[in-house]
Order: structure tokens, then sequence, then C-alpha cells
């Protein structure tokens, strides 16, 4: 611990702890991941570095980063370290630190800095599982072993397709190579969302992510929501310096603020909040197509999801008839994290 700031509490821990359950799936790229009481709210990668991957991540939910826990898989940069400087983080956990760095982010006082050099090298930690002890209310434990997500490279994807007793027989398309790509991330940073639970993202970031929800549909209409207001909050920012609630504070007594408003929730609206031609993972199979059509919609291209329900027909039937037609493919297994 280089500053310990506030000295950290449980949930810091535990929100590193469920950044390093995340990164020991994307050891490829720099990735850097937001999270906040156990759930990431904002995860990136990207072949530019760390700053551009905090960056993205940042932007996928600028509300819910305030007071997060950024984990990081490579040494954190002077560029990440400026997006530090300028927003309030409790936690930051980096393998090493760039030259000048510490310098920068330890104007933060209250920041908990941990350097973790294993951070750095995540690769042999998903090669096997750990047991997951649960307490319960009476003094009894549950242990089980721990999730091991099977999916580690896009060649791992199986095809989507189901068969019925008549004979009967539906697959999907397989998606492209980005969009298997960003499936990949997708799914990767899935271990580490509570369920029920769905994330869309596009370009190597998250989008919206859905989380704890009871039903699937409702996950998915849950993320929408949070992916529109997300989306007028980052327009509002960057053109305003406010928030989007501190804008619809204004708007109700100043016809100028309601004016800017409405024209930048018209834009959203039309850019389907950056929805469009993005993918979605989900950590169940879907029960029925419902979820699936909501998603789709919103212009979802690719969708990854374990399979195995007695309606995969139907599920899969539902992306064969979008226009233009999505792409789906099968995990072989569930992520749920409870």
């Amino acid at each position: 611990m280089i500053q310990a700031g506030k000295h950290p509490g449980k949930t810091n821990l535990t929100d590193v702890d469920n950044g390093v359950n995340i990164l020991q799936y994307l050891t490829k790229r720099p990735a850097a991941l937001i999270l906040k009481h156990n759930n990431p709210c904002g995860a990136a990668w990207s072949d530019e570095g760390i700053g551009t991957a905090l960056h993205n991540a940042f932007w996928c939910d600028r509300i819910a980063a305030f007071g997060g826990a950024l984990v990081v898989n490579r040494p954190l940069s002077l560029e990440a370290a400026e997006v530090v400087a300028a927003n309030y983080f409790e936690v930051v956990a980096a393998p090493d630190f760039e030259n000048g760095v510490l310098d920068i982010i330890k104007r933060r006082k209250n920041l908990r800095i941990f350097k973790l050099p294993a951070l750095g090298d995540l690769s042999r930690l998903p090669e096997s599982s750990f047991l997951d002890i649960t307490s319960m209310a009476d003094g009894g434990l549950i242990v089980q072993k721990s999730f091991v997500n099977r999916i580690r490279s896009v060649e791992d994807f199986l095809p989507a397709s189901a068969g019925a007793e008549d004979g009967s027989f539906v697959s999907a398309r397989a998606p492209s190579a980005r969009e298997a790509e960003d499936l990949l991330f997708a799914w990767a940073v899935e271990a580490g969302v509570i369920s029920n639970s769905v994330i869309f993202a596009k370009n190597g970031a998250t989008i919206a992510i859905g989380a704890g929800e009871q039903d699937r549909v409702g996950c998915v209409e849950l993320a929408i929501r949070k992916a529109h207001v997300k989306y007028v909050d980052a327009l509002v920012f960057k053109e305003r310096g406010m928030s989007v609630y501190e804008l619809m504070l204004k708007a109700g007594t100043d016809a100028d603020s309601a004016e800017l408003l409405e024209n930048i929730e018209e834009r959203a609206k039309k850019a389907k909040a950056g929805l469009q031609a993005s993918v979605l993972v989900s950590d169940g199979f879907f029960p029925f197509r419902d979820g699936v059509d909501v998603a789709l919609r919103q212009g979802v291209q690719a969708i990854a999801q374990p399979g195995g329900s007695l309606r995969d027909m139907e599920v899969i039937a539902a992306c064969n008839e979008a226009t233009p037609q999505a792409a789906m493919v099968f995990t072989g297994q569930r992520s749920f994290k409870h």
C-alpha cells in the first residue's frame, strides 16, 4: 500500500479482488476497470494503452465512477494519472506506476493506492478454481468451486443451433471478427457482474451493464435505460460541464435549459444511446425470446449466451428475423455470480 488515504474498508478490498477476477481473462491487452460495490460500472481494453482504456471505461458511466475503485493490468501511465487526478476515486490498484504518476495521484490525499505487481501477470490464474465460501445466517457454510471461464479466445464460442422433436432445425449466423472480439471482451467482464446480468459493449468497452435483476428481460430493459441516461449525461457534461440531473433541475425554471435538454434527449434517442451495432452478453440463457427482441430493437448485432433453454429455437429465430440478421453464439456455460 503506497498511500492509505482513509484506511481501506472491506468494499475497497473486495472491489479490487473482483477487478482481479475479471482481469485474469483480459490479459492480452491493456485493460481498465472501475468498480462500485463489487460490480464493474465501466470496463475497457485497448491496444492504445492504459490511458485510452481508462478513458473509455470512465465514459461508460461517469456518474457511477464517482468514488469507485480503479484496477488496471498494466503500469498506470501519465495519461491515466490525469484522469485519476481530475476525478474522485477511492482506490487505484496497478502492477506499477510510470515515472511521475505517483506525484500526480498522491495529490488526492484520501486515495488508497495499491501497487500489486501480480496484476501484470494474471495469465496463470484462470487455470484452476478456488474454494468459494459463503457464510449463512445461522453460521453454516456453502463451499463450492469458483467459476472458471471456458471462453479464452473467439474460437471457444459454440455455434448457436437448436432442433426440435419434429426434425426442424435452426442456426444463427456467426459473428464477424469485430463482433467476436467484443463478445470475448464482454464475456470476460461478465464473470464479475452479479446475476442476473447482461452487458452491452462495443469497440472494446462496455456501454451499459445491467446487474442483479430478478428477470432477464427486465435486466435488458434496465441496461438500455442506463445506457440512455449515461449517454445524455456525457453529452451534457462535455457541452455544459454539469450533470444531466443538474440540467434537469435548471430546465424546470429556465426555458433555454429546457430546450437544450430536449435537444440532447432527441440526439441520444436518434443515436440509440450508442447501442447501435453493439454486442450483448447474458450470464444465463434466455428463457424466452423477449429479452433478445428488446435488445435487437436497439440495434444489437451479436449476442453471446450460454444456450440450453427449452426455447433456444425461438431465441435463435429472433436473431434470424432481425434486419439486418443478428449473430448469436453459445458459451456452453453459465456465468452466475451471487
